[in-house]
């Protein structure tokens, strides 16, 4: 069953998102779409959607030259074209044009494209590249969506006798007009139109010296409106020709409808495609803005969210220029119930609504605010208890509306459900109201389903701590400066910092320490002992932060002196090689300015020179020798290499995975995202538990390093 009902949408705040999307749609059927999004548990069906958004995210990210969406959809054509002898309005044909050039350039982009972008390409099914109908419209319509005087010979003929007559009025009519200027008999504004026939304004005084038919006065009588006589004949013909246009324009507009209509198929297909693709877009533009990703989806129930971001909290601190946490948590078989506590203001609900949020987001086939290297899952119900929802009208109170929520929660909730739970317990006497909220835990977590839970409760921290596959997490809390630090840290439970928050709230201490003796020594000891174990993580965190850096530092310090001296070595090398070359071209030169000194120009003996001559054949032998050597070798050195090539360095995945492997109980390991050392304590498959320092955690292999 589908357990997304409207009050966890609305809990959630998911309608802000719908509201989003609404406005980055373009036609009224993606709108409607988008307004009405809702997530689903048709996980192969959203593993579709997903596939598609994330492949026009990717085109619009990479920024391919995708052609505009700018289209209006066909829902009027569609609905006149199967009729017979029916004739579409002139806008209508401007906008199947439009369609269709518009899908044509789409099916020209996807051509070279199906295997980057296949889900898409899949779209295309109903369309194909076609010119027949843009040709056709184009016969009688002109760029500016006017019918063509040549659509037809006939109309051709009508519209020349139109231009004629109204050139044969507008030339009487000022021949008349002229004459009548003369003769002092016009109003100020000389002339008009009335009902489409252009008049000359007479002064009223004047109007029975002029042939011609009234047509009309003034408001106040003063003016006469009169056609002249000569084109009344005119006038009425225009009127005959106008109407002739009409039909023979009607006569081709239907023709040109009946030409269209075979084509229904594929202007169907158009108006499918192009509704989808604005769809997807909306959706696209929405991620864009959002700086979100799909994550891996998980087969089983998994959430690992890196860097996720509450999509309405970072856009509204993005406006007010504020800066937005991320947050950072892991939920699996072995951690599926979360409670967070914390002191109030702290983030807990922020979080837990991060949480849920993201995952109508990733359920209604939406990219979410994260990292992509987060994992997610599907769940078939997402069911929330969240603020106050007591009803004036049903006479409801706010613990009797949990109640009713907790009792459909315990009826539905299976495996695949994931509850959120905030204030949990809340609502009537905090004793009583603390023991039956234990319960209610201890039923939900029988029911293995997922659960993140936001409590002051101190049982419900304890019962998390002593379920094997529950676990205790909190809300940083600045010790120092008594101020939230609202980020998230998994683990151990977090105090609610009562007396610190009212402290910095102004509370005068004297009230702060009497409050301190009303209530149970063991409770006041335990929130400080909370408090301690906060302040002392918060300094280890600070202190394995430092260390962290100071590696990173150290390890580009590192990188940066090897990349200096391989660059120094390599200028060296090449220093050298040209200090033997240069040396040995001044050896060959001191050995032939010896030979230049030796030679006689003036010797009597025709033979004087001859010694010499041996001597530098001889010489010039030995050289060339000795290139003939080099050769020689290096032809020798690469034919033994060729039958001996060198073992290839094994990948540092290869590595990594052989390291990996050697991961036993009592190992030592180094999380691979923090740099923090650990024993392995216990191994189950893949998943090992692992001691850092005072924590104890459970961490999946492959974000492990083998140390010894």
């Amino acid at each position: 069953m589908n357990f997304f009902d409207e009050q966890t949408l609305h809990d959630l705040e998911f309608t802000t998102i719908q509201s989003w999307l609404e406005e980055l749609g373009i036609g009224p059927t993606a709108k409607e779409r988008l307004r009405t999004l809702k997530p689903s548990s048709h996980f192969d069906s959203l593993k579709l959607e997903l596939t598609k958004l994330k492949e026009f995210h990717t085109i619009r990210v990479e920024g391919e030259s995708f052609p505009g969406l700018d289209f209006d959809e066909l829902k009027k054509e569609l609905k006149y074209l199967p009729i017979k002898n029916a004739v579409l309005e002139q806008e209508g044909f401007v906008r199947i044009s439009r369609a269709s050039e518009l899908v044509n350039a789409l099916v020209y982009f996807f051509d070279k494209r199906e295997k980057d972008y296949p889900t898409l390409y899949e779209l295309l099914s109903e369309v194909y590249y076609t010119k027949e109908i843009i040709e056709a419209i184009e016969k009688v319509f002109d760029r500016r969506g006017n019918i063509k005087d040549d659509a037809s010979p006939e109309l051709y003929a009508i519209r020349q006798k139109i231009n004629a007559v109204r050139n044969q009025i507008n030339r009487n009519f000022e021949k008349e007009m002229r004459k009548l200027l003369k003769e002092g008999v016009l109003g100020d504004t000389k002339e008009t139109f009335v009902n489409d026939r252009r008049v000359l304004t007479i002064v009223s005084t004047h109007k029975r010296k002029i042939k011609g038919s009234v047509v009309g006065s003034s408001k106040t009588g003063s003016l006469t409106y009169i056609e002249p006589e000569v084109n009344v004949g005119l006038n009425n013909e225009l009127e005959l020709l106008t109407d002739d246009e009409r039909k023979e324009i009607f006569r081709i507009l239907q023709q040109l409808t009946a030409s269209i209509a075979h084509h229904f198929p594929l202007i169907q297909g158009y108006q499918n495609l192009l509704t989808e693709l604005d769809f997807i877009n909306a959706k696209a533009k929405l991620a864009i803005d959002l700086n979100a990703d799909l994550p891996s989806i998980s087969a089983e129930p998994h959430i690992e969210l890196i860097e996720a971001f509450h999509p309405i909290l970072w856009k509204n601190n993005r406006a007010a220029g504020k800066k937005t946490l991320p947050q950072n948590l892991i939920m699996d078989k072995f951690s599926r119930m979360l409670v967070i506590s914390g002191p109030n203001a702290g983030g807990k609900s922020i979080t837990l609504k991060t949480i849920g949020l993201a995952q109508l987001m990733l359920q209604a086939g939406l990219l979410v605010p994260m990292n992509p290297n987060s994992k997610m899952c599907f769940f078939q119900s997402i069911l929330t208890d969240i603020g106050d929802n007591q009803s004036i009208e049903n006479e409801l109170s706010t613990y009797s509306y949990r109640l009713k929520r907790m009792k459909h929660f315990l009826e539905v909730a299976n495996r695949r459900t994931l509850l959120l739970l905030d204030e949990f317990g809340t609502g009537s006497d905090p004793d009583l109201g603390g023991a039956l909220a234990d319960v209610f835990f201890e039923q939900l977590y029988n029911k293995k389903c997922f659960g993140v839970i936001t409590t002051h409760y101190g049982n419900i921290k304890l019962k998390a701590d002593r379920l094997k596959n529950a676990i205790n997490g909190c809300m940083l809390f600045n010790t120092e400066t008594l101020e939230p630090l609202y980020r998230f840290s998994i683990g151990q439970p977090g105090s609610s910092f009562t007396f610190e928050v009212a402290q910095i709230n102004g509370i005068p201490l004297e009230l702060i320490e009497e409050a301190k003796t009303k209530i149970d020594e063991h409770k006041v000891n335990m929130d400080k002992l909370l408090s301690e174990l906060q302040r002392e993580k918060t300094y280890l965190e600070k202190l394995n932060h430092e260390h962290i850096e100071a590696q990173r530092l150290a390890e580009e310090a590192r990188v940066s002196y090897l990349e200096k001296k391989k660059r120094f070595d390599e200028k060296l090398a090449q220093q050298q090689i040209a200090i033997e070359r240069d040396n040995k071209y001044v050896n060959s030169g001191k050995k032939l300015k010896s030979f230049i000194d030796r030679y006689q120009t003036k010797a009597r003996k025709k033979d004087a020179n001859q010694p010499l001559m041996e001597e530098i054949k001889k010489y010039l032998a030995v050289e060339r020798g000795k290139i003939e050597q080099t050769k020689l070798a290096e032809k020798l050195k690469a034919e033994v290499n060729a039958k001996n090539p060198k073992k290839v360095k094994p990948t540092k995945r290869e590595v990594d995975l052989y390291q990996r492997d050697k991961i036993v109980l009592g190992s030592v390991v180094k999380l691979i995202e923090t740099k923090q050392s650990g024993t392995v304590e216990e191994v189950s498959g893949n998943q090992l538990t692992v001691t850092f320092g005072f924590m104890r955690l459970k961490v999946e292999r492959e974000k492990l390093m083998w140390i010894k």
